[in-house]
């Protein structure tokens, strides 16, 4: 099995549609469900025994090193990127700090519940560096709270994976976890970029993998679903 020493949790966007609670703070730092949503990110990161994780940081930057200033599990490692990078770009200029080993990434946009194996580990152990160069996790599209989309992914009894067309439904939506090789950013021009420009180059060479998530997932993306989210997982904001 696999060992992640690094992980990458994607902190740096604008939070437009989470207005306008990301007017005071930057969106990863929303509680939901009793923590801010980086946080829960990071206990995931933290639990699976991945001893480093990178947190990059563009709007209302300062806000997030702050928070993660006392934390030691994981270590903590800023990216800061004075022009917002996207998903692909905020890992290709964090690669120094990932080194040069499989690493996971992680949205911090996302909640998620383990089913009776906790995710990342189900990552870890499928993760088969001979054939993949990425492995995704992937949730049921039809059983995506906060999603609304038409899927992302079809995927093989193997765990190939191959785009929706465009006017399809495809059952699978990408669930923000992933495996990554740091080597896949090696030869992208710097600047901003999404990692679907990865994923389109994978998918041609058929290195492009996922697995089924077995427990709930969440997509955090407007004021709205927090209260959806708190309510399906029963929480109950203390008010003092």
């Amino acid at each position: 099995m696999t060992t992640l020493t690094h992980a990458m949790v994607l902190a740096a966007g604008l939070g437009l549609r989470m207005r306008p609670l990301t007017l005071e703070q930057p969106k990863p730092l929303i509680p939901v469900a009793g923590k801010p949503l980086l946080d829960h990110a990071l206990d995931r990161v933290a639990a699976a025994g991945i001893g480093t994780a990178v947190v990059n940081t563009h709007y209302k930057g300062e806000m997030i090193a702050d928070h993660l200033a006392g934390r030691t599990s994981p270590r903590i490692l800023l990216s800061p990127e004075a022009d917002l990078l996207e998903t692909g770009g905020g890992i290709r200029q964090a690669l120094p700090l990932l080194g040069t080993d499989p690493f996971l990434s992680v949205n911090s946009d996302i909640l998620w519940l383990d089913g009776p194996t906790p995710a990342i580990d189900r990552l870890t152990r499928a993760w088969n560096p001979e054939t993949m160069d990425a492995l995704l996790l992937l949730h049921p599209a039809v059983a995506a709270f906060g999603y609304d989309g038409k899927g992302d992914f079809h995927m093989d009894p193997l765990g190939r994976l191959t785009r929706r067309r465009s006017g399809e439904i495809a059952p699978f939506v990408f669930a923000g976890v992933q495996i990554l090789k740091p080597e896949l950013f090696a030869d992208v021009p710097p600047g901003a970029f999404s990692t679907n420009l990865i994923w389109d180059r994978l998918l041609e060479s058929e290195r492009l993998y996922g697995m089924r998530h077995d427990g709930l997932w969440f997509h955090v993306g407007t004021p709205a679903s927090i209260g959806e989210v708190d309510d399906h997982l029963e929480f109950r904001p203390h008010h003092g």
